[in-house]
């Protein structure tokens, strides 16, 4: 029961980021630059207080640390970017579509030959991300394609990192020493002369960065080791749809029949995929 609830946290804190950012930058109280610099700030200080705590040291010069940065800021960026004009449920379908699908044609690239059953799956996850795309089909009728296009930025971002990321021996200092060198990235690109921010975004861009980004990571990868690698897997469908709720009881946000469909297909597709059906053992 407790690795339930710390499970179904986690996943609700991953739900969170996308209703914050949103909430935040949809409301004009703060512009999406300003909410993923300091969503990234406020992750680094709570990462940092955790490896504290761990005594764990900061693994900043590494080989990875490069591929992790560039591609933790296109996912940063992206993800901000996107919130202006899309909404939260929509968004994060989105980027657990675009996510999913990549690292599945990634791992059949580098030759894990795909079954049927996994190609069958990743189709009508993929056709169903592309209802969710194609003009007319989002709530009120249509799917802003620039929104569109910067969430699918942030997915490949997301998917390139957890791609970089598996072969670290200890995925919390390596995310921490990511964060930590993708703020200049994130600066770089991002600060401009229409920077700004009330109390409001900011309020969020730090609840977003320190607990359902850095606490919501750090609670991930304490209860990922304990958890079957197809589960891991399913559990995370849940995100887009907490998502949506939430942005419909918080936000308001319409929910069309489109999206329904959309959503259905693009979890229903990739939990197919995903989950083998187990061979029953012969007793003969």
């Amino acid at each position: 029961m407790k690795l339930f609830l710390l499970t179904a946290l986690t996943m609700v804190a991953f739900a969170a980021n996308s209703v914050l950012n949103r909430a935040a930058v949809g409301s004009g109280s703060i512009d999406p630059a300003s909410f993923a610099l300091i969503r990234v700030v406020a992750g680094i200080v709570t990462l940092c207080m955790v490896l504290s705590v761990r005594g764990t040291p900061l693994p900043l010069f590494r080989r990875a640390r490069v591929v992790g940065a560039v591609s933790l800021a296109a996912y940063m960026a992206g993800f901000s970017l996107s919130y202006v004009v899309l909404d939260a449920g929509v968004g994060a379908l989105i980027l657990f579509g675009v996510v999913q699908i990549t690292m599945f044609g990634w791992a059949a690239l580098r030759g894990a030959a795909p079954s049927l059953r996994q190609m069958a799956g990743a189709g009508v996850a993929f056709a169903g991300l592309l209802l969710v795309l194609w003009p007319g089909s989002g709530p009120g009728n249509h799917t802003d394609p620039v929104g569109a296009v910067m969430m699918v930025m942030a997915g490949l971002g997301w998917a390139a990192y957890t791609i970089s990321g598996r072969t670290e021996p200890d995925p919390l200092p390596a995310t921490a020493a990511n964060f930590l060198l993708c703020l200049p990235v994130l600066a770089l690109f991002l600060i401009g002369p229409e920077m700004h921010a009330g109390a409001f975004g900011i309020g969020l861009a730090v609840v977003s960065g320190a607990v359902t980004s850095g606490l919501g990571y750090a609670l991930w990868y304490a209860v990922l080791p304990r958890l079957a690698q197809a589960t891991a897997a399913v559990v995370q469908l849940s995100v887009p749809v907490i998502a949506i709720v939430a942005g419909v009881l918080f936000l308001g946000e319409p929910v069309s029949v489109v999206l329904g469909i959309a959503a259905v297909m693009v979890l229903g597709g990739i939990g197919w995929a995903v989950t083998t059906p187990r061979v029953p053992a012969d007793h003969s």
